[in-house]
């Protein structure tokens, strides 16, 4: 059986990542972020401490910075695959040569992305890795009568087919996954348009008011609510 065959068999709604970031300032931050999208994230800031908490637990994907104390991402990647641990590692780091992107690939990486990164590009890389490995994010989500395939890129309402856009697709899709949870237009911006928005802009409100069009109006119960100076909250309904 494969490191990822139990990995699945012993977490089925919890895609479980270890973080191997020395900067831990980055780490905490990126570990906020990916919590959001309800990934289980674990941290190690050194390539020791990679390689024990890797040995201790399994895990879907490695996110392995190069440039790390005691041991480097070089070395621990060299290390995994000389032991034939599966799991698929992305390697992020600030190197940005050629050969260390080849080198990387070369010694068993799946992928490799460059510092600084754009968090939207990181997200995309991560479910094409997870996908390519055959783990799956909870493809069916639903809040009241209105639920999502993920999968088909369908929404149904009731008995009502309801047709969104790719940004309105992902606005709701993040909702769902996040449902009767306050959600702030700062972090609707990050998580849903990949970067942080200047204050001024009104895109997350613009959007929601679209979505409220395609998914609450005619219809008794209100799923998007606004909290007032803070946000919205996408409730289940009855």
């Amino acid at each position: 059986m494969t490191d990822l065959d139990n990995f699945m068999q012993t977490n089925e709604q919890k895609i479980r990542i270890l973080l191997v970031e020395d900067e831990k300032k980055l780490a905490r931050s990126l570990e906020r972020q990916l919590t959001r999208l309800g990934y289980e994230i674990e941290l190690a800031f050194d390539g020791v401490e990679a390689r024990d908490k890797s040995q201790n637990r399994e895990f879907a994907l490695i996110i392995l910075d190069l440039n790390l104390p005691k041991k480097s991402g070089f070395e621990v990647l060299e290390e995994f695959r000389a032991q034939s641990y599966a799991t698929p590692v992305l390697i992020l780091s600030a190197r940005d040569k050629v050969e260390d992107r080849i080198k990387g690939l070369q010694i068993g990486a799946d992928d490799y992305l460059v510092k600084p990164f754009d968090f939207g590009e990181l997200t995309a890389r991560i479910e094409a890795i997870l996908r390519r490995g055959g783990v799956k994010r909870m493809a069916i989500l639903q809040a009241g009568d209105l639920t999502m395939d993920v999968l088909k890129r369908t929404v149904k309402r009731g008995n009502k087919d309801i047709t969104l856009t790719p940004r309105e697709f992902a606005l709701l899709e993040y909702f769902l996954r996040n449902k009767n949870q306050l959600l702030t237009r700062k972090r609707l911006a990050e998580q849903v348009w990949g970067y942080t928005f200047d204050t001024g802009t009104n895109i997350v409100d613009v959007y929601v008011r679209y979505l409220r069009k395609a998914i609450d109006e005619g219809f008794a119960t209100k799923l998007i609510q606004t909290v007032y100076a803070q946000g919205f909250i996408l409730k289940e309904g009855s």
